[in-house]
């Protein structure tokens, strides 16, 4: 039980941290498209146990291990949409969401984005990656 506790703690920072990164290089890359060459990115507090939380996909991802992809990829993008949803209405409640996806015509309710529906895809497999370790055969 200890050594779960710890695995999950540690596997909780990695996923904040690596979130983190993500999303301050994603935020940066729009810099980039406005010709803005500071390359600022941003992020919030919030950020970081919102992406911490991917280190519950662990044993999803052992379950899903054997999958193809495609189905792996999916499978992570539909539980972080709905993770994304979800802490973004409950932040929007209390005004301290720090997203608003107003201006794009694919958001559900200002939270989420249906055009980020790749990159959801990609980031899904980017942390089964850090939470797994490497299937020996």
């Amino acid at each position: 039980m200890k050594h779960r506790l710890h695995t999950l703690s540690s596997n909780f920072i990695k996923c904040g941290l690596a979130g983190w990164s993500m999303e301050i290089l994603f935020t940066s890359m729009d810099s980039l498209r406005r010709r803005d060459m500071t390359l600022k990115g941003n992020t919030s507090l919030w950020m970081f146990p919102i992406y911490g939380s991917a280190a519950f996909l662990a044993p999803i991802g052992r379950l899903l291990r054997s999958k193809p992809v495609w189905a792996r990829g999916l499978s992570y993008m539909g539980l972080f949409f709905s993770l994304e949803y979800l802490s973004g209405y409950l932040l929007s409640r209390r005004n301290l969401c720090p997203w608003d996806y107003n201006r794009s015509r694919w958001n559900i309710s200002r939270i989420i984005r249906l055009d980020f529906a790749p990159c959801w895809f990609l980031a899904g497999l980017a942390f089964e990656r850090l939470l797994l370790p490497p299937e020996t055969k």
